[in-house]
């Protein structure tokens, strides 16, 4: 789940985080008193994922790129390597970091009527690593480079 400024929004056609995170700034002080509004989830939260910050993948393109072919025939003989932090989290872990970056205080509710989808993704990027490169930017960083600029660009993603 690659993310990252200039990402889709848009809760019909989006991923889970950009969702998760308009979702969180939309439920602020929504509720009738003022107060934050719940955002709920689909299924139970507990499926774990695995989140990419779009600036570690052009970092691990450039990377590559700048590898000798012989090492990378050697890692690699199939030409296939994995590009990811290797670490995942559930749903529920994401929205709660989410809730921190955004200020959203309400509740988290579940639709278990809809699907959990699969229970696990994540990649095995043992190779890349191996060869010495490796993601830089903390999931929270980058959620609150994602955020900030939704925020700078939410006017425009609306119209």
């Amino acid at each position: 789940n690659l993310y990252g400024p200039g990402d889709d929004f848009d809760l019909e056609t989006s991923h889970v985080l950009p969702a998760l995170l308009r979702k969180a700034h939309e439920a602020k002080g929504a509720a009738p008193d003022g107060s934050d509004a719940p955002v709920t989830l689909w299924g139970t939260g507990t499926p774990k994922r695995e989140f990419l910050y779009v600036e570690d993948l052009a970092d691990a393109v450039r990377f590559v790129l700048e590898q000798p072919a012989d090492a990378l025939r050697e890692v690699a003989p199939e030409g296939m390597l994995n590009v990811g932090v290797g670490t995942d989290l559930s749903i529920n872990d994401l929205m709660a970091l989410i809730q921190e970056v955004v200020g959203h205080e309400g509740p988290v509710e579940h639709d278990e009527s809809k699907p959990d989808g699969t229970p696990r993704k994540l990649l095995d990027v043992s190779r890349i690593r191996d060869m010495g490169w490796q993601a830089r930017i903390s999931l929270r960083e980058g959620l609150e480079d994602t955020y900030r600029w939704f925020l700078e660009n939410r006017d425009a993603l609306q119209g």
